[in-house]
Formats: C-alpha cells, structure tokens, sequence
C-alpha cells in the first residue's frame, strides 16, 4: 500500500464508506462481483484511481457512484497482477492418484 493511502483505508470514514457500500450490493445482487457476475464481491474498488491528492476528495474517494464490488480476480486483472493457475490432482473410482492436471493461463 503506498504510504499516503494507509491512514486512509484505515481511517473511521473509508471503513463506514466500505461497509454501507458492501450492504448496497449484498442488497441489490447478494453480493456479486460488479464485474464477471460469477464470484462474489471481495474488494471494493475505486474507478479513479486514489493518488496523493484526490484521496482527500470525499467525492472521490467516499462517492458510492464511484466504486465498485469487485472479486479477487477481477480486481487483480485490473491492476494487471496474475496469479499462476494452480495444479490439480487427478484420482480415479479408488481414489489413486492418476496424474495432475493444468489449467490453461488464465482458466481456474
């Protein structure tokens, strides 16, 4: 976290921001990421990016129209962090292991 936002994300206002907006969405369509519909929401999002000036703008940073309920995935594509797919372990009917599988870049 940059060192400007700490104080910020921990601060009395961003937490009652995050948690009546979580409440919005949660009502509105349980939950679910605003953006692949598939996952639930995990992070809340801003859509203009907090820098060392805006982050003192409560109609940036504190503006409901102005985040979004996003999952861990979709918010790691935004900011272009991807994790490896992870391997699975294959079993047959008795419960051996027969191989590990792969998912493709990009497919969980």
């Amino acid at each position: 976290m940059k060192d400007f936002a700490e104080k910020f994300y921990t601060g009395k206002q961003w937490q009652a921001c995050r948690n009546s907006f979580i409440a919005v969405r949660t009502h509105a369509d349980g939950g679910l990421c605003q953006r692949c519909r598939e996952r639930l929401g995990y992070i809340v999002h801003h859509k203009i990016e907090l820098n060392a000036v805006n982050i003192n703008d409560p109609f940036v940073a504190l503006n409901h129209n102005l985040l979004e309920y996003v999952c861990l995935e979709c918010h790691n594509k935004e900011h272009g962090v991807f994790q490896p797919a992870r391997p699975r372990v294959l079993f047959d009917d008795n419960g051996e292991v027969v191989g590990v599988w792969e998912p493709a870049p990009g497919r969980d």
